[in-house]
């Protein structure tokens, strides 16, 4: 079976094509195509409160283009989800309506709560050791969703309106950033060892600096490490000497500290990053809900 994906995130736009295959005793995931557009919808949303005409008109070219894909691709079933940029962005409802006409995609506007369900459904800490307990960290433009599961079950989650595209523009209070640090501290404390599980465009691109295998972690020491040799580079040389994409060069640098200050509060060495995010969360929900369609067909 064939699914599509969309993710209309604060930084970026993501269109995700996976193949759901009959494994031996589990289905087998395989993404086939990954689209991305740096639209940076939270621009608009966090600092004027609304999304301005010329994005909304790259939003539905880009939602056409999008379904038209998804046509062509033949996927059986999609999804399309938007997350704290047009959560907060006055005129969502408008944008929504425009697209639902102009392209046939119905947008759901997910809140943060159902944001870090979706993530989890990943269900990656099924595969790593019951010796842990785990901290989920997905960290996007406009809020980082964060949930600690032990022995594969969910024990407390929260989503904040804390994200790279808030932090670069100063839009973090310094009283939600105080509650940010002491929800973590009073939350994993009773937790050890605890080993991170992180999602996200950024740490994903970090993990790939680190030059790590996919199986095995990336260390808190390497992660900092990283992050100081970046912070002694401006804008401009992140982007020409480590050959980071323009709207990846800058935001990186909040990702690694909101990443870095959860690993030191909660007192993490390791963090495994499966390059999964929202959109595959979006898949597996997908599958579960056609897969009856599968059992059929074979």
């Amino acid at each position: 079976m064939k699914f599509a994906a969309i993710d209309i995130g604060s930084n970026a736009l993501r269109l995700l094509f996976c193949n759901v295959l009959n494994g031996k005793n589990d289905p087998v995931f395989k993404k086939a195509e990954l689209i991305r557009i740096p639209l940076r919808l939270g621009e608009d949303a966090f600092l004027q409160g609304k999304i301005s005409e010329k994005k909304i008109e790259k939003l539905i070219k880009s939602m056409k283009a999008f379904q038209c894909l998804i046509d062509v691709y033949d996927a059986i079933d999609y999804r399309a989800c938007a997350t704290s940029a047009m959560r907060e962005a006055s005129n969502s409802t408008d944008i929504i309506d425009r697209i639902k006409k102009d392209t046939g995609i119905k947008i759901e506007v997910i809140d943060g709560s159902t944001e870090a369900d979706i993530i989890y459904s990943n269900h990656i800490a099924e595969h790593l050791s019951n010796d842990n307990a785990y901290l989920y960290i997905d960290v996007g433009g406009g809020s980082t969703e964060i949930t600690l599961f032990n022995k594969n079950k969910v024990v407390v989650s929260r989503s904040f309106n804390i994200g790279t595209i808030r932090m670069l523009h100063d839009k973090i209070s310094k009283e939600l950033w105080n509650e940010f640090k002491d929800w973590i501290k009073n939350n994993t404390k009773d937790y050890r060892p605890l080993v991170a599980i992180g999602s996200g465009g950024n740490i994903n691109k970090l993990f790939a600096m680190s030059r790590k295998k996919q199986s095995k972690p990336i260390s808190y020491g390497k992660l900092k490490s990283i992050y100081e040799l970046l912070d002694t580079y401006t804008y401009e040389e992140r982007i020409r000497e480590f050959g980071l994409k323009p709207d990846r060069a800058d935001v990186i640098m909040p990702a690694s500290k909101i990443f870095l200050t959860i690993m030191r509060l909660a007192e993490i060495e390791k963090m495994y990053v499966p390059q999964i995010g929202l959109s595959d969360g979006i898949v597996h929900l997908l599958y579960e809900k056609n897969k009856s369609k599968l059992a059929a067909a074979i």
